[in-house]
């Protein structure tokens, strides 16, 4: 048993070879042509975006086209996809030489990973028995977003360590994982999460740092000189950040009920971002000897307040509630980033490229407890009878349950989706680091020039710029010296 663990790992640790010329065209192709496939077996129009809808509209009495939920999710659902698309793609540019890969196949893999989920999702939660489709709307796009970016997160922890074949493994099975652990998590445990802080991040951040701690490359020393940033994608990471902070409270927001509920979360989250962002900036410069602000904490630990409202944004956390989970966690994310993300990789050998931990997994896992607790101590007093109904969901087979075995549930809720975080990234982790996918070796991480045609270095700019004015300080203040030194000439 030993000398075949031994001989799995000697072959995992062969040498690599980046070329992936045949390997990424044939995973397109064949992972796209199967899409068309089950599409054409299993997806329709459900009915409020079918060619039946006038029909619909009679016969369940509807008195307009604006009472089609388009009208209502599509505002949403619009900068939800910016967030996935640009925010999080944004995100990612930190690293001097690795923007192209982040943007690229952020790109890639949302693309592909959305359509999977539509999919995946639609045989847990849409799928009409009647005919054996189904049928997907706008709230069907939204939810696929979702799902998407619980794995663009676990990209943030294996960033630029990974081929983009890795990224389309490590995103169909990661869908695959998500749409059991939210089904599981909603439908039978029927814990609320209407922001995904439980089956998005913390599901997301765990699934990534297991992935990360498998694929853990001790030598990555040797490429130290890319690990960072420089100026400008400083500045094109701060992109995505300010995308993302704006959307937020559309994301926790999105799949509400409409009414007092979407209105409540997009309040709270709010609330909550805003007040993230003021302790953020003052962990970051009191732990600088300085004083001074560092760009990675504004670009990350800002938004961590958005992730710790997710599960709570419906609940009645009230406004002064919503501040002080924005203000506890903007502390947690920021001292993550300045202690714990160093002691993980030096002691837990889990190599956080993004520090996902500090900006998803653990803000995932404090809105998971702040759901819990205040689910937990929801009442008739505060809710009102059909308010506390209406939020829990306390219909149907859950029609007697009460708020307090509620709050356990949700408690439940964190649990199943570390486990499927933890366990699936374990396993999607070993069959990631056989050589076979194209990556790179330990001196090559964070470089573009591996997956990219890269376009050759911009030339200096020359000393001397004689026609171009918009370099030139004062350009009346050199005619007069030039004057000036001509008259002294003269005399």
């Amino acid at each position: 048993m030993g000398n075949c663990f031994e001989g799995c790992m000697s072959y995992c640790d062969r040498p690599k070879n980046t070329n992936i010329r045949w390997s990424l065209p044939a995973v397109c192709f064949v992972w796209e042509t199967a899409m068309i496939i089950l599409f054409g077996v299993f997806i329709r129009y459900d009915e409020e975006s079918d060619a039946h809808w006038m029909e619909h509209r009679i016969a369940h009495n509807i008195s307009s086209d604006i009472e089609n939920d388009f009208y209502f999710r599509y505002p949403s659902f619009q900068d939800v996809h910016v967030m996935i698309f640009v925010g999080f793609g944004f995100l990612m540019t930190f690293l001097k030489r690795y923007s192209f890969s982040a943007v690229g196949f952020n790109f890639l893999i949302a693309a592909f990973g959305l359509q999977w989920a539509l999919l995946m999702q639609g045989w847990f939660h849409s799928l009409d028995y009647t005919d054996g489709k189904i049928k997907i709307g706008v709230e069907s796009l939204i939810n696929a977003d979702f799902c998407v970016a619980g794995c663009l997160i676990a990209y943030g922890a294996v960033l630029g360590k990974v081929s983009p074949v890795q990224l389309m493994v490590l995103t169909l099975f990661g869908i695959t994982l998500f749409a059991v652990e939210e089904y599981i998590i909603l439908n039978l445990i029927h814990a609320r999460d209407a922001g995904g802080s439980m089956v998005i991040h913390t599901f997301g951040g765990y699934y990534g740092l297991s992935i990360s701690w498998v694929l853990y490359r001790p030598n990555l020393e040797q490429s130290k000189r890319l690990h960072g940033s420089v100026y400008h994608s400083d500045v094109f990471a701060m992109i995505g950040t300010l995308f993302l902070w704006m959307f937020w409270p559309s994301f926790n927001s999105a799949i509400t009920d409409h009414g007092d509920g979407q209105h409540r979360a997009a309040i709270n989250t709010y609330l909550c971002l805003a007040s993230c962002v003021l302790t953020t900036f003052a962990i970051s410069s009191l732990f600088e000897k300085t004083g001074k602000v560092d760009m990675v904490h504004i670009q990350n630990s800002t938004l961590a307040g958005g992730v710790a409202a997710g599960t709570a944004a419906e609940f009645m956390l009230t406004p002064y509630g919503s501040l002080i989970v924005g203000f506890c966690c903007g502390i947690i994310s920021t001292l993550g980033y300045l202690f714990l993300t160093p002691f993980m990789e030096k002691k837990l050998k889990i190599q956080d490229t993004c520090g996902i931990h500090n900006l998803h997994a653990m803000p995932g896992v404090l809105g998971g407890i702040v759901g819990a607790i205040t689910a937990a101590a929801a009442s008739e007093t505060v809710y009102g009878e059909l308010g506390l109904r209406n939020t829990f969901d306390f219909d149907g087979p859950f029609e007697d349950r009460i708020p307090t075995v509620q709050g356990g549930h949700q408690a439940a809720g964190i649990c199943v989706a570390i486990c499927f975080g933890v366990g699936g990234g374990t396993f999607v982790g070993f069959i990631l680091k056989l050589p076979i996918w194209g990556d790179v070796a330990d001196e090559n991480c964070f470089d573009d020039e591996f997956y990219w045609e890269v376009p050759e270095e911009e030339e200096s700019i020359p000393p001397i710029l004689e026609y171009n004015n918009h370099m030139r300080v004062n350009k009346h203040s050199e005619i007069c010296m030039a004057e000036t030194n001509f008259s002294v000439e003269q005399s």
